[in-house]
């Protein structure tokens, strides 16, 4: 059931008594760590390297050490800690004991036979190495995979639907032929105890580099400017005031945004306007995202400044245009290089390499209210 936490943490309770009520909005004065990893940091997705707890304490004006848990601690309740990291309505025991069974079977299937490599699955069966990563980690239930991956996967292991699925990994599971690999996907005590051993690491890096143990202080990076998504549409026009604090001339850009169906936003102009970063693009826009697609760390109230005239890279945020819409993604790289685009409400996983270029367009900015 909690499988995906590796690193439970403080981070999100030091952010919340310091009053950052975005994740995305302390990503913004921590440059180090890219906002895409700082969620998986946070969310106990990943371990953190000792410089980023120690950078992440330091925005926290926090000692470092506070940010660690000890999962051995009669008061530690890792239930009670994932809850606020597992989607609304939490989890389906079934569907997930179906996820890891399936797991275990593809593993087992794979470890049976030798002709059935990474590079095979992708040719053969259209499974890309990232699926199958996630696959094999039961990284979600079946049914929240595309139809192309189920079907991949009914074939891979010898059923025609989700019904036969079902009984097959029933029946298999119960002639013990999953015994060697279940231990690999589900398996409570490794987890703790790689968890025990990284988080002691961590407690020694920790007290090691400037021999003080405090957290090293640094100069907060200045706040950007308030956001405008970009989706390759029509050039917005652009306003120019005066901003009377300094007379210094700001781009005032149009708003847009209204919720669809799906987690898509309609490009509807809302009659406000945000500031455009310095950086912005000609045809830069500001978009109300409407909901809070990638995650409570960007609330549904937030505006963000897009660009149609950069790329996204990996780590940032992107919003491509569809045929009933726009949506907005966050961004990062597979083992074979190539881009995807996630959102986790509702939960798609997207290949920005086949877009056109003049449909993706990258985040500049938000603005939070």
């Amino acid at each position: 059931m909690f499988r995906t936490f590796l690193f439970p943490n403080n981070i999100r309770e030091y952010r919340k008594k310091k009053n950052i009520g975005s994740l995305l909005q302390l990503s913004q004065v921590i440059p180090t760590i890219t906002y895409i990893r700082l969620s998986k940091i946070e969310r106990g997705e990943i371990f953190a390297r000792a410089d980023e707890i120690r950078d992440i304490a330091a925005a926290l004006d926090v000692a470092p050490e506070r940010l660690l848990i000890d999962i051995d601690d009669p008061a530690f309740d890792i239930a009670v800690w994932a809850a606020d990291f597992q989607a609304p309505g939490g989890m389906d025991p079934l569907a997930d004991s179906l996820a890891v069974l399936v797991a275990a079977a593809v593993r087992a299937r794979r470890a049976a036979n030798a002709s059935l490599t990474i590079a095979a699955l992708e040719l053969d069966y259209g499974i890309a190495p990232v699926i199958l990563s996630r696959i094999e980690n039961a990284y979600k239930p079946i049914d929240r995979w595309s139809a192309d991956i189920r079907q991949a996967l009914y074939g891979l292991l010898g059923v025609a639907s989700a019904e036969e699925l079902e009984q097959h990994m029933i029946a298999v599971h119960a002639q013990g032929d999953l015994d060697t690999t279940l231990p690999l996907v589900a398996n409570p005590e490794t987890r703790i105890a790689k968890t025990r051993r990284k988080v002691l690491a961590l407690r020694h890096e920790l007290i090691v580099p400037d021999g003080s143990g405090k957290p090293r202080r640094k100069a907060r990076a200045a706040q950007p400017a308030l956001g405008t998504l970009s989706s390759g549409e029509t050039p917005a026009p652009v306003l120019d005031a005066i901003h009377a604090s300094d007379n210094a001339t700001v781009r005032l850009l149009p708003v847009f945004g209204a919720p669809l169906n799906d987690g898509l936003i309609a490009r509807i102009a809302t009659g406000e306007q945000v500031e455009a970063p310095r950086n912005a693009g000609l045809r830069a826009y500001g978009l109300r995202i409407c909901r809070p697609t990638l995650g409570a760390g960007l609330p549904g109230r937030s505006i963000i400044v897009v660009d149609p005239d950069r790329f996204p890279s990996a780590g940032g945020l992107a919003v491509i245009r569809e045929e009933e819409g726009l949506r907005l993604l966050s961004i990062t790289f597979d083992r074979q290089g190539r881009m995807l685009g996630y959102s986790e409400h509702p939960d798609r996983e997207i290949a920005i390499d086949d877009i056109a270029p003049e449909h993706v367009a990258t985040v500049l900015s938000a603005q939070f209210e």
